[in-house]
């Protein structure tokens, strides 16, 4: 399966769960560990484990096993690596908290560093 199909399954799952504020992030100029970033907000630690839950099945429905699953013991913060696409789950606030967005698109800023130059 390419990577822009498994996408179209990640979204479809979380879609289906009525995931908030989901966001893709290209990274595949960025890094080589996978193509795309899925981040995604539950309303409570169970709507993220469900989340996550949908999405582990849809792509084992599509043959791709996951890589890894992490978090699904709190809750409030789950990552599921299919490879070509790591999606994260999270509720608001942690979300809030890591700009996991900001860090990837290359908008991140650390105050108090100066920028090299």
């Amino acid at each position: 399966m390419q990577s822009s199909e498994l996408l179209a399954v990640v979204l479809e799952a979380l879609d289906d769960g009525k995931a908030k504020d989901v966001k893709v992030i290209d990274v595949r100029a960025k890094t080589s560990v996978t193509d795309y970033m899925v981040i995604a907000s539950g309303t409570s630690e169970r709507h993220v484990k469900s989340l996550a839950d949908q999405v582990v099945e849809k792509a084992k429905e599509h043959d791709v096993p996951p890589l890894g699953v992490e978090g699904q013991n709190v809750g409030e913060w789950v990552l599921v690596d299919l490879g070509d696409a790591i999606v994260h789950v999270m509720k608001p606030q942690i979300r809030e908290f890591y700009q996991l967005e900001k860090f990837w698109q290359g908008d991140y800023r650390t105050e108090g560093v100066a920028a090299a130059g």
